[in-house]
């Protein structure tokens, strides 16, 4: 890690020597100074951004709301001041040389988030409100509020979404949308799909909230725009960049309900900028260290040990008023482990002859090691008619895991792409975009077993005299096949959008060439927003999208059941899955006096053709000892339902936000989940309900700030009852069961105060997660348990307080 952090601490050191030199006004170009203000009070408002709009120029105000922007190109352009919580203002500016303008905003509140940008619904800049699609996002602030400090905390937040923990030992997680299972969903890291199939499994909890400027969150196909998986929706992870010179550090430490288990992060973000605003770094980083928790006392974790480092950089340089150049690079290593006798290796703490207990134990460990990273080139015509991107991403994964047997996977995943856009003043009707690009991807997955040793002894437990040609028969009769995957995909997209203040159309399609698929796939969209008034927005979309017969991350994680494990396979003749979506939405704003209100309804419709499903667990006909689930397409299946959310603020002082998702999952003919055939008919042992899915699940948000200083903040989440396999015939000879898990509702408080003093502040927060502790009461118990039976909250009742020092 060191070496890692003494790149990111050359980048900030060389970009320290260009900010120490200020450069003063230049009397022969044109400049433009001004403040800021807040309309009401008539205060400064600091940190707010101003920007040319066409160009990469732009800077934000200062402590006391005043800006300047320099040595700027001759021409008109559009001026542009915004910032969370207010209402953006732009206006027409001519620039001249040797002129300098002054250019004063007074700002209004906007705490509903109306005109926010947003990349996510036609891979370009656009209003919130006039997307094309609906857009929903996670900020920053919301992170925050509800003390997430990862990726998927504060996920869970958002209307139609729900993060789900589904392993008892090793904290696997995935992110449902709209009710369908985490590999419908695409994972991008500023717009780029590097989120590999290996990166997805313990993913979402690797990506610290503190390196995220905002998460854009769109339910509903997705392909035409970003390929294979998305589906359900897209998950839009935005990476901060650094806008004025500032930093932060915070700390914070959360106990288990009272017990000897803590979850320790410590956070520190630095922001430097040129004092020409030609370049830029953003420097964050973070360390973890989360204690094993056990909930039922039988020695076995429910929640694994963490320890995660993560260390990262994004930059900008640039090239001229037209051009930019961003870098972003991450690395992280992370550390986990569930199970029992943590002070033991882990081969030893399973071993009753070893561990000094005389009885089996359970071990699940993984360490990862990931670097990521991407370079990006902008530039925009003068006119402001034309805007080129070409990007390259990389994502480089090393794994070393013990699923009961070593193993080492290694993954790289590299995307190369361009896009270009072009804005036509009328084209036939009224003004349009056409964004045209390409793209390729490439994975190289290499998954193997490394425990020779463990296959050897069950090889010569079978056979004692075995040797020879013998011995290594029955070594590779019990050692996993190795999973090896390269995939290649080529990709061309095209889309145009008619669009104005009242109405948007768009067409536009996606053609993906699969190495691993014999024919390529067109996934083709439609939308149409309508604006009968500027308060109401009318959406209706159409998309259709698609899955490639490749690995998924929970092919990469292995279960254990009654001392069994659990390995995933695909079914040799598996073809790709299609889907087909519908979305209609309303979304309606009104101001009341110093009210402002929001609501959204929203229904949705989904239709999967030839859906992968796993078939129950069965012993490997192999004789390796794994239980083994194939992966096979399935009759068809539908996901239906409807989303009401609304929000209302007064003022500053007071907000209020929360969403009720309704909506069935159901397969087309009922589905095997067990293979009990035993003490179950086949009737039983098949259901047509998509499972681990509620049918009913919501969320709430509150703040309440008395005064400057003083925040209050309450969430909460429902989840309801959902129906949720019980292997049981596994873990003990009794009869698998079909349970229906009882609801639950988290309830979160925070209060933070703050102290202001010479340019810095200084906050001491506290709080409870999960007041009530609702949590799930009926774990198995024991190293024959069942760890996928696991559902609910993610964690119990915890008490939290931090420091946070920012400057």
């Amino acid at each position: 890690m060191k070496k890692y952090i003494f790149f990111v601490v050359g980048v900030m050191c060389t970009l320290l020597s260009h900010t120490a030199y200020a450069i003063d006004l230049n009397k022969s170009d044109a400049n433009i100074i001004g403040h800021v203000l807040e309309k009401k009070t008539g205060e400064h408002l600091p940190y707010m951004t101003v920007a040319l709009k066409g160009t990469t120029i732009g800077t934000m105000t200062d402590g006391t709301g005043h800006y300047f922007l320099k040595n700027l190109p001759e021409g008109e352009f559009i001026l542009s001041v915004s910032a969370v919580g207010y209402k953006p203002q732009e206006r027409k500016v001519t620039l001249k040389r040797g002129k300098t303008l002054e250019e004063n905003f007074e700002l209004e509140e906007d705490m509903v988030a109306l005109d926010g940008v947003v990349v996510t619904a036609n891979r370009n800049e656009t209003a919130r409100r006039l997307a094309p699609t609906l857009v929903k996002v996670v900020t920053p602030k919301l992170f925050d509020m509800t003390n997430s400090h990862t990726l998927s905390q504060g996920l869970v937040f958002q209307p139609g979404v729900r993060v789900e923990n589904d392993c008892q030992n090793c904290g696997y997680s995935q992110v449902r949308i709209n009710g369908m299972d985490g590999k419908y969903t695409q994972i991008l890291i500023d717009s780029r799909p590097i989120f590999s199939a290996l990166a997805g499994v313990y993913g979402l909890e690797q990506i610290p909230a503190n390196m995220i400027e905002r998460v854009e969150v769109v339910r509903g196909g997705g392909s035409a725009l970003f390929g294979s998986s998305a589906i359900a929706g897209t998950v839009n992870i935005i990476t901060k960049e650094p806008l004025r010179n500032s930093g932060s550090f915070a700390h914070s430490i959360s106990n288990f309900d009272g017990s000897g288990s803590f979850d320790n992060n410590t956070t520190l973000n630095l922001s430097l900028v040129s004092s020409d605003n030609k370049m830029g770094a953003y420097i964050y980083g973070q360390n973890r260290h989360r204690s094993a928790w056990d909930s039922n006392g039988d020695s076995f974790s429910e929640l694994p040990k963490l320890k995660n480092q993560t260390v990262g950089v994004n930059a900008y340089y640039r090239l001229s008023p037209y051009s930019k150049l961003n870098l972003e690079y991450h690395h992280m290593e992370e550390f986990r482990r569930g199970g029992n006798r943590f002070d033991l290796p882990p081969h030893i703490a399973e071993d009753a002859n070893l561990n000094g207990s005389g009885e089996p134990g359970l071990v699940e460990q993984i360490e990862h090691s990931i670097n990521t990273g991407g370079l990006k080139f902008s530039a925009f015509s003068k006119d402001q008619k034309h805007a080129f991107n070409a990007y390259a991403s990389a994502q480089h994964i090393v794994r070393d895991s013990y699923y009961s047997a070593y193993g080492h996977t290694t993954d790289f995943t590299g995307v190369l792409g361009a896009q270009y856009i072009y804005h036509f003043d009328k084209l036939f009707f009224m003004p349009s975009d056409l964004t045209g690009g390409v793209e390729f991807n490439h994975d190289n997955l290499d998954d193997k077993a490394t425990d020779m040793q463990k296959y050897r002894d069950a090889a010569l437990a079978e056979d004692p005299t075995a040797t020879g040609d013998r011995l290594q028969q029955l070594i590779d009769k019990y050692t996993p096949d190795p999973l090896k995957q390269i995939v290649n995909i080529a990709s061309a997209y095209v889309q145009n959008e008619w669009k104005s203040e009242q109405w948007s159309f768009l067409i536009g399609g996606r053609l993906d060439k699969n190495s691993i698929m014999s024919k390529a796939i067109f996934s083709p969209r439609a939308n149409i927003r309508y604006n009968p008034t500027q308060d109401i927005n009318i959406r209706f979309s159409y998309a259709e999208g698609f899955r490639a017969p490749q690995a998924f991350d929970e092919d990469l994680h292995i279960s254990n059941v009654g001392g069994e494990l659990i390995s995933i396979v695909r079914a040799k003749d598996l073809k790709e899955e299609r889907s087909r979506s519908v979305n209609a939405s309303m979304d309606w704003y009104h101001y009341f006096g110093d009210f402002q209100a929001n609501l959204l309804i929203e229904g949705f419709f989904t239709k999967l053709s030839d859906p992968f499903v796993l078939t129950a667990p069965v012993e490997d006909p192999n004789g390796s000892g794994y239980l083994i689930q194939t992966r096979v397409n399935g009759s068809g299946a539908k996901v239906y339902g409807g989303t009401l959310e609304g929000k209302i603020a007064w003022r500053d002082k007071i907000q209020l936000q929360a969403g009720l998702t309704v909506q069935r999952s159901l397969y087309d003919s009922p589905e095997e989940w067990s293979a009990d055939k035993e003490h179950l008919s086949d009737e039983e042992r098949h259901s047509d309900r998509i499972l681990r899915t509620p049918d009913v699940y919501g969320y709430f948000t509150a703040t309440f700030n008395p005064t400057k200083a003083l925040s209050v903040a309450l969430n909460g989440n429902y989840t309801g009852r959902m129906y949720v396999p019980h292997l049981m015939s596994e873990v003990d000879g009794t009869a698998d069961l079909l349970v229906k898990s009882p609801d639950f509702f988290e309830l979160g408080a925070k209060v933070a105060y703050d102290i202001d003093f010479s340019g810095m502040c200084l906050q001491f927060n506290v709080g409870v997660q999960n007041i009530f502790n609702s949590y799930q009461k009926d774990f198995d118990k024991g190293a024959t348990r069942d760890s996928g039976y696991i559902y609910g909250p993610g964690a119990p009742r915890s008490y939290f307080a931090g420091v946070k020092l920012s400057f």
